[in-house]
């Protein structure tokens, strides 16, 4: 049985009146929180993406007794709003994950990457959009299995501090458990009982052993040393191909020569840099 706190969002209790539940994002609107996005974190929203914002911050209108996207709009461009800034970059840029999504990623660590190191040399992994931590904690239960006590680091950022937070807590639904392989399910995972029925929890220890830290894309990183993977996988496709020149040319200093830049399958680094080449899809090596 584990005992860490299930983290929700707490409910909000206000007198008064509250706003119409029915309120519009108009289209005017909608183009402030688009340039917004697009200003802070490089992401790119059609007009198709109108309803996702409106559902997304309507929680928001209400938690504030605001009437108007617009007024809400103006509480995070003022001097006082920038908490609630940041709420709002977090509800916008939340996306979906998995444990050990995109297969083959995995398989490539297992048979190309962790073989071919120098014994003794550490590994240092960079999972650069983890979103709520299966990305990183996918890829230290594999580290963890295959190294042994050699030793290795993964590095996990995202622009959200909310997806953050969980991804320490390590805290997600028991759904999530066919996701992962058997034989790591029972050696790093622990099934909640009683009041945490229905979660499961990533074992303390290999938590330990995932640093997170918040990082915007859309700037240059901190000075983190190199790394021998960068993953960036299912992130781009937000971006237009400026933005993912900007962004690659921030993350690839911090590649070491003969390291390896994973994409998701559904991306590419064509016509983004010339300086990696494609080894398998979706994988990328910086020449030696």
């Amino acid at each position: 049985m584990h005992n860490t706190d299930e983290r929700g969002n707490p409910a909000h209790k206000h007198g008064g009146h509250q706003p119409d539940v029915n309120v519009v994002l108009h289209d005017q609107e909608f183009a402030q929180f688009r340039d917004m996005i697009y200003n802070i974190a490089g992401i790119t929203m059609s007009s198709a993406k109108k309803q996702l914002v409106s559902s997304r911050l309507v929680k928001r209108l209400r938690h504030h007794n605001l009437n108007s996207y617009g007024d809400y709009f103006h509480l995070i461009s003022s001097h006082h709003g920038k908490a609630e800034l940041q709420v709002a970059v977090d509800a916008l840029t939340t996306n979906e994950t998995h444990f050990f999504r995109e297969p083959k990623h995995f398989d490539f660590l297992r048979q190309q990457v962790i073989p071919a190191r120098k014994t003794g040399c550490g590994l240092r992994i960079w999972s650069a959009a983890c979103s709520s931590g299966e990305e990183p904690y996918s890829i230290a239960m594999m580290l963890d299995e295959l190294l042994g006590s050699e030793p290795w680091e993964v590095v996990a950022s995202d622009i959200s501090t909310q997806v953050l937070e969980k991804a320490r807590n390590g805290l997600y639904p028991a759904e999530r458990i066919p996701e992962i392989p058997k034989n790591y399910l029972s050696r790093y995972c622990l099934k909640g009982v009683g009041e945490h029925d229905g979660t499961m929890l990533i074992e303390p220890s290999l938590r330990e052993r995932v640093r997170f830290m918040q990082h915007n894309l859309t700037e240059t990183p901190a000075k983190l040393g190199e790394f021998d993977v960068i993953f960036l996988r299912n992130v781009m496709i937000y971006f237009d191909q400026e933005t993912k020149r900007q962004v690659v040319s921030r993350l690839l200093p911090l590649l070491r020569p003969g390291g390896y830049f994973l994409v998701g399958h559904s991306e590419s680094l064509n016509g983004v840099t010339t300086d990696v080449k494609l080894v398998v899809p979706a994988v990328y090596r910086k020449p030696v």
